[in-house]
């Protein structure tokens, strides 16, 4: 198991419930669905219809802006590389859909294509990039939906790319916090593009739509969307200190109801939940017997600070265990996961981390690894 799958396999875990503590009850909104996601375990801290199939309507982007940020960071495309605006993803400036306005048979850069998706929410740009890397829109609709298996949304579909209304087209609240986290954690480098206020193309400025990017300072992403049949829509993302809180609203009234209902979340979150550090990156936590080695042993550890969140005055009701498989051999590379750390809270598993081998280990000679196998054999027969 690579470092980036183990890491994968531990990002998100089955909800825990938090009705043991005393919690002030969560917010009742007037909106169709939400949820309360923590960014660092992935658990849902409140929710109403959380896996009720909705149309997401531009929230739908996200997985277009993803796809794009994935295929920059693996080199599948450059930022300067431009992308032609064909006459099938052009838009005629219509009042019933926002656009980047790239001209028709003009060109944009792929950079720019994902500011015009991200921040203009641009059905243009998305269409574009969709035939510019699939060579049409059904086809890249395809692809989305097979990234979202991949990354645990499991009641999603999507028959386009921009989130115009289609029979078909579906998501939910909790599929659209988990693919908002993959975001932030695996598109890291994109990420900031997401609390970026205002994007000019075309000699055209148009502002980001997420309101709370200019009252909230905590709030940097992610997305906004609306149609009529979806009503008023919005994932977005905070972080206050160590702490990062997701909100997702589904079919809120209005602009200023899906920003005030996600501000009323957030302050119940931060009211209520706490995160603390239970183990620091880069430091031994236990030792490993390593076979076959020029070293007998190897220090095991985290690659990444081990974060959890729970209910304010719980950090000393938390327990960690450690978690070794019994038979670590070399050649053994730095960062190798060999192990994971779980921590739990009141006997409920409440996040966990891979754990890795913090050096490498070199095979050792011929004479060594016969030794060790005998020593190996002995060893399984008690």
């Amino acid at each position: 198991m690579t470092l980036k799958s183990a890491i994968a396999a531990f990002v998100l875990l089955p909800s825990f419930s938090y009705a043991a503590t005393v919690l002030s009850t969560p917010p009742e909104l007037n909106n169709k669905s939400y949820v309360l996601m923590d960014y660092e375990t992935g658990q849902i801290l409140a929710s109403k219809n959380e896996n009720e199939k909705l149309a997401p309507a531009s929230m739908t982007k996200m997985m277009t802006s993803f796809i794009i940020e994935q295929k920059l960071l693996n080199g599948q495309l450059t930022e300067n590389e431009k992308v032609r605006m064909n006459e099938s993803a052009w838009c005629r400036g219509s009042s019933s859909e926002s656009c980047m306005y790239v001209p028709l048979n003009g060109t944009a850069t792929v950079l720019e294509m994902l500011r015009g998706i991200i921040i203009q929410s641009g059905n243009d740009a998305s269409k574009a990039m969709a035939e510019h890397i699939s060579g049409n829109e059904g086809t890249f609709a395809h692809a989305m939906n097979q990234e979202a298996k991949k990354i645990g949304m499991t009641n999603t579909n999507f028959i386009n790319a921009t989130g115009m209304p289609a029979e078909g087209h579906y998501s939910t609240a909790k599929d659209m916090a988990t693919l908002a986290k993959h975001i932030i954690h695996d598109s890291s480098k994109y990420y900031p593009i997401y609390s970026e206020k205002e994007f000019t193309f075309n000699g055209i400025k148009q502002g980001n739509r997420n309101a709370l990017l200019y009252t909230d300072p905590s709030v940097d992403g992610l997305k906004t969307g609306h149609t009529e049949e979806a009503g008023y829509c919005l994932t977005t993302s905070a972080k206050r200190g160590p702490m990062r809180l997701i909100s997702v609203i589904f079919g809120a009234p209005s602009m200023n109801d899906r920003a005030s209902q996600t501000r009323e979340l957030l302050s119940w979150g931060y009211a209520n939940f706490e995160t603390v550090n239970v183990q620091p990156a880069n430091k031994e936590i236990t030792k490993s017997k390593v076979w076959f080695g020029k070293e007998n042993e190897v220090s095991v550890g985290l690659v990444e600070m081990f974060n959890v969140t729970m209910p304010k005055g719980q950090a000393d009701a938390i327990k960690t265990q450690v978690s070794v498989q019994p038979n670590v051999n070399a050649p053994l590379q730095k960062g190798q996961v060999i192990g994971k750390l779980t921590a739990t809270l009141n006997g409920k598993v409440i996040a966990e981390k891979p754990l890795v081998a913090l050096q490498a280990v070199e095979e050792a000679g011929f004479f060594s690894r016969m030794i060790d196998h005998i020593k190996q054999f002995f060893s399984n027969l008690f």
